[in-house]
């Protein structure tokens, strides 16, 4: 098996504190991922399922941690604990890639940005000031 990116990586660790839910929901499993690797912001991201698809087998392997993956109306993705792996269906895959095009997904890049953004900004606080007084300054 390849060795997994960092984003899986997280998705696996996110995946493993919650596995005494017998349903977890994309967006708790985005959540989790959030908490664990301190990003800020993108709060309504969502997972590639191709990452996603990965993580699962590689726990399947590994751990013996046996997930199913299915997608709801809204093509949100819903995992399920059960006996065996079970990934989604191709028209289904087919319908949550198309959605994935116009959804934001955390991504490696968003852990490697959090990792660069760990200086501390400094805030602007001296402001200029005009002067009605110095008017012919402008003029």
């Amino acid at each position: 098996m390849n060795e997994l990116t960092p984003i899986q990586k997280e998705i696996v660790l996110a995946l493993e504190q919650l596995k005494e839910k017998s349903l977890i929901t994309e967006a708790i499993l985005a959540k989790k991922i959030r908490e664990n690797a301190k990003i800020q912001g993108k709060n309504k991201a969502g997972l590639c399922l191709k990452d996603l698809e990965l993580c699962l087998e590689h726990l399947s392997q590994k751990n013996q941690l046996n997930f199913a993956l299915h997608l709801n109306s809204a093509n949100d993705i819903l995992i399920k604990k059960e006996e065996n792996l079970k990934l989604l269906e191709s028209d289904a895959k087919k319908r949550r890639q198309s959605s994935e095009k116009s959804i934001s997904v955390l991504t490696n890049s968003d852990l490697q940005n959090k990792k660069s953004t760990k200086q501390i900004s400094k805030k602007r606080t001296d402001r200029k000031k005009l002067h009605f007084n110095d008017i012919e300054d402008f003029e």
